[in-house]
């Protein structure tokens, strides 16, 4: 692989208004505001499920307490029918309660469906649930799926959580993969990073003994010129 790979490889989550009399009362609709039935919190954008994604839920989640043999199969059957807002809404879902093994399963259906471009954001969810599951090896593999995609948006918001995420799950040549990776897509030449995200990264690498991949990582992707990364 191109960047360090080589050389550090081989280098590089009710009022009423009055008293009314018996029988009106007894004709007035009573309205009830019913609180939350569990201790979850309120839904935010993005976990407003439809009938739809719920019942996909429910039946993956059945599928992983049964037959493994079959769970590729299930998958299928419980996803061929939802929109694109449904599926990446179970995707969540079931990420927000720690399937982590089948929300793999659903996010290489997600990335098999035609409307599908990359998306870093939904990477960097998926990174950092399966780091809070102590599933390095899915890490790794995952990243592995995301420089078969090809080019990554290099001003995509979604890369600086990625980034966030691989170095908290310490997952070094999964971190310098996506050095790699965001050097092949012109990151640093053809489009700018943000030097929030150069930063991050450098400091990244360095906590996880990258330090010539970090001082690489400022040249390459940073405000100064010079140095220029190896391309075997």
């Amino acid at each position: 692989m191109a960047w360090s790979l080589r050389s550090n490889l081989n280098l590089f989550s009710t009022s009423s208004s009055g008293t009314k009399p018996v029988s009106e009362r007894n004709r007035s609709h009573v309205r009830i505001d019913c609180g939350p039935r569990d201790n979850r919190g309120p839904l935010v954008k993005g976990r407003v499920l439809s009938t739809e994604a719920i019942q996909a839920v429910q039946l993956l989640k059945r599928a992983r307490r049964g037959d493994q043999t079959n769970l590729d199969q299930q998958v299928s059957k419980a996803l061929h029918r939802l929109i694109k807002n449904d599926l990446i809404a179970t995707f969540n879902e079931l990420l927000r309660q720690g399937h982590c093994e089948v929300a793999v399963k659903v996010f290489s259906v997600v990335r098999s469906e035609y409307w599908y471009k990359t998306d870093l954001t939904l990477y960097a969810d998926l990174v950092a649930a399966l780091a809070g599951k102590g599933m390095p090896d899915e890490i790794d593999r995952l990243i592995r799926d995301l420089e078969g995609e090809g080019e990554i948006p290099c001003d995509d918001k979604g890369l600086i959580r990625l980034v966030k995420a691989l170095i908290a799950a310490e997952r070094r040549e999964s971190t310098l993969r996506l050095c790699g990776l965001m050097k092949n897509s012109g990151c640093g030449s053809t489009c700018s990073v943000d030097e929030y995200v150069v930063q991050t990264l450098s400091r990244g690498l360095r906590r996880l003994g990258e330090a010539g991949a970090a001082n690489e990582v400022k040249m390459e992707f940073g405000r100064f010129s010079g140095g220029k990364l190896e391309n075997h």
